[in-house]
């Protein structure tokens, strides 16, 4: 596996446009990111992870490696999405029971540019514990997509309407304004 330019890590949660994220992922390699893809582990049953093995020509990872397997390449970037409210909120209180929220704890500290194109319904982001949780991630410089112009949360059991729609190139967009 030859490393081609800048890294990306694409975090990809469970949440119904989770099965489209090879769009970014070819979004992101038309722009010369090398890409990895780390799926959180519900997040499994939503990726075709042969598929995304075969696209980005690195394994999908969703637990820690062992001493014997090698190691991913060193990201310069992250984006997750599409983020659950369950992520979001683990993110922002530091909690980093799986993998993919081991590398995100780590990330701000790191100086990691960290992207977050949140996949929430209304009733969701309407709660006390997720607008703390995007205010705090903001705070630590955590570029979070939430709002007007950015992802605006769908009507409760409407996401599966809003699939086709998710703003995948927004958090690509993104991080070229931060300049990676």
């Amino acid at each position: 596996m030859t490393q081609l330019g800048k890294v990306l890590y694409i975090i990809v949660c469970a949440a119904g446009p989770a099965a489209d994220v090879g769009r970014l992922v070819a979004l992101a390699q038309d722009d010369g990111w090398t890409v990895q893809i780390i799926a959180t582990p519900p997040a499994l049953d939503f990726i075709d992870a042969p598929e995304l093995k075969q696209q980005t020509g690195r394994p999908v990872r969703s637990q820690y490696r062992k001493p014997s397997e090698p190691k991913s390449p060193r990201a310069d970037a992250i984006i997750v999405a599409p983020a659950t409210y369950n992520t979001i909120n683990k993110f922002a209180q530091g909690i980093a029971d799986t993998y993919a929220l081991g590398l995100l704890s780590e990330a701000p500290g790191l100086g990691i540019p960290v992207v977050v194109l949140p996949f929430v319904n209304s009733a969701l982001a309407a709660r006390a514990p997720f607008l703390r949780s995007v205010e705090d991630l903001r705070a630590e410089g955590v570029r979070v997509l939430f709002g007007p112009g950015q992802f605006e949360p769908h009507a409760p059991t409407t996401g599966g309407e809003q699939f086709g729609t998710y703003p995948w190139k927004r958090a690509l967009s993104e991080l070229a304004e931060l300049g990676s």
